[in-house]
């Protein structure tokens, strides 16, 4: 029986392994909508298709499965545009179907005609058009092999003529789904060994490449006394059941991993690709091992670098090294990790004024479940969800590290819900973010997600505001006239509540978290509340410094005055 393009695409899609496509119908996307109708996948209908893409990401990442999301021509497709560089800089395995309008219009500036290839090829793994009917299965089972392999976003153009028409015969391309186990030679292994036997105060960096390597890297760790300093991406994989664990450095991270990068003489990296170059070394031996030949080397100069998995290269790694028996850098590492984890947790208490972020978000993890799927705003709820949600093993975190864009949280835990329906999933949502992408809390509804979203509500957009102080900066254009989120919540249909007060957190989360359906949790927290990194600069101090005066003259004092409290804790 004769199929259609659509009909086509939709087989060898869902023969890669997709289950889900996230998406708004419209006028070319028809044909393909119809064939996803008759077939085993789930069309996840969301409001607006950046979240689709968001939520395609999420779906994918946690699954490790192909997830699709497709759209209309001109700008229904052009709106995935944020979303895919999100989930491709996640490097999440998603094939994009952009419909476009008929061939024959093409190139005469037809009503909603978008040169999607010209805005997509840069910001993805594969970005082609379906020119003829006989492309069909040949090109779809490429997009999807590409999305999958290269770990990212793939995009297939289709005109609507060409989804419509009959495809022929044509042999059976497919998606083949490659394991191979990839480590460096024996004679790259005996260098790195080399230089950790020749290595005194020795640390281990691991990135999110440590996935599934957890025991391994503990095993090096016991082997070299060093410490284990991570990636904020590797908080899943190497923050549980680590005696070594140090926690993160970077802006986000906290003092005890910033010294032992930075007091380090041999650094060894692990599956990380960390960017920021002031908080490497200044003077070690630095070793990488990284799956991604054109990460070695791209961030910092390195001394010995390897291409491998970080398991396998471990496991034949681990024979080679010498036992060490001096634990002082590894005790003074350790000592200086619980140190920073008191300053920390000096705010996640129940005080009697503004609510802290840093306590929400632990009550929050005290009562949440084991496995819960936990996804965060980019700014301060994606920092208190790294500091204070304690990895279990079987939790995850997701946030946007890599792209670093408002309004993910809620729709990556539409995907994350979708994915796992059986599994608590966690929006730690800023009222900035919620309200960027607020229409999507109707899917919650309409595809019975039953997602709990909390809003860190602080009436700013408090990570710019912070931004703009350091830099010696008035806070201009941050404030934010929010609704009372949890009525507006409840007109959709959600449950919603709204918290003012820390006496009352506690009782409000767990009647939050305990509801079937979808629900908000609408939380005012302190506006003041600061994101202090592992080492205050002086440019830092003066430019704060500089906004304190120019405050204090425009008359906000007040304002002067909590943030130097908030230092000074």
């Amino acid at each position: 029986m004769s199929k259609t393009v659509a009909e086509v695409m939709v087989e060898v899609l869902t023969g890669a392994g997709a289950k889900r496509c996230y998406g708004v119908p419209g006028d070319t996307l028809n044909y393909f909508t119809d064939a996803v109708r008759r077939s085993p996948l789930r069309w996840v209908h969301v409001r607006h298709e950046e979240a689709g893409a968001m939520a395609a990401g999420a779906d994918a990442l946690l699954s490790d499965e192909l997830a699709l999301c497709a759209g209309s021509c001109g700008p229904g497709s052009l709106h995935f545009i944020n979303g895919v560089w999100e989930s491709n800089r996640n490097r999440a395995p998603v094939v994009l179907i952009a419909s476009q309008v008929i061939r024959d219009e093409l190139g005469f500036d037809f009503p909603q005609e978008v040169d999607f290839k010209a805005v997509y090829a840069t910001g993805t793994v594969f970005c082609e058009e379906i020119r003829t009917p006989a492309q069909a299965r040949r090109m779809t089972a490429m997009a999807a092999q590409a999305a999958l392999s290269g770990r990212g976003v793939a995009v297939l153009i289709v005109p609507v003529d060409v989804s419509m028409a009959t495809a022929p015969d044509e042999p059976a391309f497919a998606v083949h789904r490659a394991r191979p186990v990839v480590r460096p030679s024996d004679a790259e292994l005996d260098r790195i060994a080399e230089a950790l036997n020749q290595g005194g105060k020795i640390t281990v960096y691991g990135g999110s490449g440590c996935a599934g390597a957890h025991d391994q890297v503990v095993a090096l760790a016991a082997k070299l006394q060093a410490p284990v300093a991570r990636t904020s991406r590797a908080k899943d994989f190497l923050e549980h059941d680590n005696p070594y664990d140090v926690g993160m450095t970077g802006v986000f991270g906290a003092k005890g991993g910033y010294d032992a990068l930075t007091a380090c003489d041999t650094l060894l990296l692990l599956g990380c690709d960390f960017a920021w170059r002031q908080f490497y070394p200044t003077k070690a031996t630095i070793i990488q091992v990284d799956i991604d030949g054109a990460h070695l080397g791209r961030r910092h100069p390195v001394d010995i670098a390897a291409v491998g998995d970080i398991g396998p290269t471990l496991d034949a790694l681990l024979p080679r090294l010498r036992p060490r028996d001096d634990r002082s850098f590894l005790d003074a590492a350790l000592a200086e990790h619980a140190k920073a984890g008191a300053r920390l947790e000096k705010h996640a208490v129940a005080d009697k004024g503004p609510i802290h972020p840093q306590y929400l978000t632990e009550t929050i993890a005290r009562h949440a479940a084991p496995d819960a799927i936990y996804t965060a705003d980019g700014g301060s709820p994606m920092v208190w969800s790294l500091r204070h949600v304690a990895s279990t093993g079987r939790n995850r975190v997701l946030t946007s590290l890599s792209h670093g864009t408002m309004a993910n949280a809620m729709p990556q835990a539409l995907g994350a819900q979708a994915a796992y329906p059986g599994r608590q999933v966690i929006s730690l949502s800023g009222d900035g973010g919620l309200a960027m992408l607020l229409g999507d809390l109707l899917t919650t509804i309409q595809e019975a997600l039953p997602i709990k979203v909390c809003v860190f509500d602080n009436g700013s957009l408090g990570f710019v505001e912070l931004e703009q102080k350091v830099e010696g900066l008035l806070d201009a254009y941050t404030d934010l006239k929010n609704p009372d989120f949890a009525r507006v919540a409840e007109a959709i249909g959600l449950w919603g509540r709204r918290v003012e007060h820390a006496a009352d957190l506690e009782s409000a989360v767990q009647a939050w978290l305990a509801q079937p359906g979808p629900a908000l949790l609408d939380v005012v927290v302190a506006r003041s509340e600061l994101v202090m990194p592992p080492k205050v600069e002086a440019r830092q101090v003066f430019g704060t410094a500089l906004y304190s005066a120019k405050a204090v003259l425009a008359g906000r004092g007040a304002d002067v005055a909590a943030l130097v409290k908030g230092a000074l804790e």
